[in-house]
């Protein structure tokens, strides 16, 4: 199983939990899910994993680099996982709805203001705070 390999190249013991997290993240149809947002989904399916457990597990896979928290103003932490490029989020004030964007552009004027400033960028994270125009 692609799981079992990605836990052990991770430095992970495989064990079912791990399993059942790494997988309910890896197929949901919602990409940023909060600790609740998993375990609500893991109970959905009919698996017996505690909210702790869900917790915990998504805290080691941060550390190993499995998974990216984000903690978006006004709400709680939420999880992707860390299978894609760098991109940067729109989070809608009214909804919660996370979107993902990447620019080259954007990109591009971030680097040149921090070069500008006499700085070399180490990374980023680009949140906009949007609203549905009415």
């Amino acid at each position: 199983m692609v799981e079992n390999s990605e836990l052990r190249k991770a430095g992970l013991k495989v064990t079912l939990p791990r399993v059942k997290i790494l997988q309910m993240l890896d197929s949901a149809e919602q990409r940023h899910m909060s600790a609740e947002d998993v375990y609500k989904a893991l109970m959905e399916a009919g698996e017996d994993v505690g909210l702790a457990t869900v917790y915990r597990v998504l805290t080691q896979f941060e550390a190993a680099g499995l998974v990216v928290r984000h903690n978006f103003d006004g709400g709680h932490a939420v999880f992707e996982l860390a299978d894609s490029g760098h991109h940067d989020h729109m989070v809608c004030v009214d909804s919660g709805e996370v979107i993902e964007f990447f620019d080259p552009e954007i990109e591009r004027r971030q680097k040149e203001i921090v070069r500008e400033h006499g700085f070399e960028l180490v990374d980023h994270n680009l949140v906009l705070y949007v609203r549905k125009k009415k």
